[in-house]
């Protein structure tokens, strides 16, 4: 979540424990459910960072360090 904020995406809502993120990229809008758990899985993760490297035009792995200077 705190990754995706400093990307540039807002919460638009919360169901539950999931909670839809968006954000206004030049190739379009970008929508993305995420799950707000401690732990997430690791296939889970990894379609998330996918989606995002692609919107973003950010590579998986810059994303990935990213994420561990959080």
């Amino acid at each position: 979540m705190k990754l995706l904020s400093n990307l540039g995406y807002e919460i638009m809502r919360q169901r539950g424990s999931h909670v839809r993120l968006r954000k206004t990229a030049p190739a379009g809008e970008h929508n993305i459910t995420v799950p707000q758990h401690k732990e997430i899985a690791k296939g889970t993760l990894n379609d998330i960072l996918a989606k995002v490297s692609i919107w973003n035009a950010i590579s998986k792995d810059d994303l990935v360090e990213l994420l561990k200077k959080l």
